[in-house]
């Protein structure tokens, strides 16, 4: 399932991501760093929620007290919420 989240405290606007049997698929950022974006994006791929958590949530990016990797763990815990309680 595709999922979209507005991104908060970031050069990044939003994240897109699916969830497929349990694992991240599909990362792409709008806008933000888009080398370091992409490279993140391939790096996570097939990461599961609790690796994504272990490895991003937390990070912070100059004097900003979140970024592009702690964002999108938000986003993907996020997206397994919504797969898990669907409206």
């Amino acid at each position: 399932m595709k999922h979209s989240y507005k991104t908060k405290g970031t050069c990044s606007d939003r994240i897109d991501l699916e969830i497929e049997d349990g694992v991240i698929k599909n990362v792409g950022f709008v806008r933000g760093c888009n080398g370091n974006l992409k490279a993140l994006s391939r790096l996570v791929d097939g990461f599961t929620l609790e690796e994504l958590e272990r490895k991003c949530k937390g990070i912070t990016c100059g004097l900003r007290n979140t970024s592009c990797a702690d964002q999108l763990y938000l986003a993907a815990k996020q997206a397994f919420e919504e797969e898990k309680n669907p409206q």
